[in-house]
């Protein structure tokens, strides 16, 4: 099975990273340059959507 990828923009930083077709919507993604993650919030043939990750908050055992 080939894997190919749509070309997207860090949110942050402006550099060029690829989305592979295998990822799914809510896929957690890092910009090699700055480190930002992003979240894949919609996927298609021919948009993908990104935003920035949610934080994950400790609970302290709440």
């Amino acid at each position: 099975m080939a894997i190919t990828a749509t070309v997207a923009s860090c949110l942050v930083c402006d550099t060029a990273f690829e989305v592979r077709d295998d990822w799914e919507k809510g896929e957690i993604t890092e910009c090699a340059a700055c480190g930002q993650e992003h979240e894949v919030v919609e996927k298609s043939a021919t948009v993908v959507r990104l935003d920035l990750a949610p934080d994950v908050e400790e609970d302290w055992g709440e």
